[in-house]
């Protein structure tokens, strides 16, 4: 089936303002090799939005997004933001009101770039939207509080439908791997929390008896990937120690730089995030690694593709990534952080004219 996608532009902050035209360019320039129709549409947000709109979430734009295929949300960079009125923090809202449960956090070492470990090909499945952070996990005002000046209270929610969704999701992605997925916990402690979480995960495997499943601690597993990152597939794991452990693991293969991510969940609607920060201190110097949000942009555009039947999609995602792999071979197309002597834009263009010299899929 051939279709077109609408897609959303929405930089962010600070080098989101580098590195998601970047991979719009990237994707661009694949899209025009496969004949893959695309509608872009950029979109306020962040704090170019509130200087100009008055709010970094302005209005309209939800309403905008939901009608489009995906979209493209730079790094945001809340924490300097003015304690104004509308100066909110957008992601996790855009995560919770699109029913974006399920965050994707590959990691894959490529030779050259100071990986600690070669042979490393893992995917992290985070749970999005419940869990510790208390940005998600209340209905109204916060999971977190202070009842005297010297307590703190931070609630944990996690729910079998949030659980079971999640795990889903991860056996999907295992069967189309090497079958294989762990679960990471904590229920020594979490007894009831983490039990729930591996009740539902075990519940799921029923539907899926083609994928191995093993379990493992999560402080065991914080060491098992400086230790043996080779040794896994597919991880699935509640929201904090999901952030946590894909960061670790971004830090095994050159770093943050090297840390795409995608959303999905409910319905069709994708949302392609790179799982660094806005890095202000670099922004403008034109040296920020945009591979992250080319490859989160790319995972996109493959899973809108298969899951509309779309094969242009499909084949677009496949040159991009032959494209990115033939450009981080090169030391002068990668960025100073993965031992490069290029900056944005040459990485940017190295991935571009791979692109151009590469095999058109037109007619695939």
């Amino acid at each position: 089936m051939d279709g077109k996608l609408v897609l959303g532009i929405l930089n962010g902050d600070d080098i989101g303002h580098e590195i998601v035209p970047a991979a719009v360019e990237v994707t661009r320039a694949a899209a025009a090799r496969t004949g893959l129709e695309i509608d872009w549409r950029p979109m306020p947000i962040g704090r170019s939005a509130l200087d100009t709109h008055g709010s970094t979430l302005p209005e309209g734009t939800m309403e905008a997004l939901s009608g489009m295929d995906g979209f493209i949300l730079g790094p945001i960079g809340h924490q300097a933001y003015p304690k104004v009125a509308g100066a909110i923090n957008p992601h996790p809202i855009m995560r919770k009101h699109f029913g974006l449960f399920a965050n994707i956090r590959p990691t894959r070492s490529y030779p050259g770039l100071g990986a600690i470990h070669d042979g490393v090909d893992l995917v992290i499945v985070r749970e999005n939207n419940e869990g510790f952070q208390p940005d998600r996990n209340v209905v109204a005002g916060s999971g977190e509080f202070r009842p005297t000046e010297d307590v703190t209270i931070s609630v944990r929610v996690i729910t079998r439908a949030g659980s079971s969704r999640v795990a889903r999701a991860a056996f999907e992605i295992a069967r189309q791997r090497r079958k294989r997925l762990t679960v990471v916990h904590k229920n020594t402690v979490f007894k009831l929390g983490c039990g729930m979480f591996v009740e539902e995960c075990h519940r799921v495997a029923k539907e899926f008896p083609d994928v191995t499943v093993d379990e493992v601690i999560v402080d065991t597993m914080a060491m098992r990937l400086i230790r043996d990152p080779q040794s896994f597939d597919v991880v699935v794991t509640t929201n904090m120690f999901g952030d946590i452990l894909s960061d670790e693991a971004a830090g095994l293969v050159g770093g943050l730089g090297m840390a795409p991510g995608l959303c999905i969940g409910e319905g069709a609607l994708a949302m392609a995030q790179a799982t660094h920060g806005s890095a202000p201190d670099i922004a403008g110097k034109g040296i920020a690694n945009p591979f992250a949000m080319i490859e989160s942009t790319r995972m996109m555009i493959e899973w809108l593709g298969h899951d509309r039947g779309i094969a242009k999609a499909v084949d677009t995602a496949s040159l991009m990534q032959q494209a990115i792999v033939a450009a981080l071979a090169d030391p002068a197309t990668r960025t100073q952080d993965i031992r490069g002597t290029g900056g944005t834009a040459d990485m940017t263009r190295g991935i571009v004219a791979a692109i151009e010299a590469g095999r058109s899929h037109a007619a695939a």
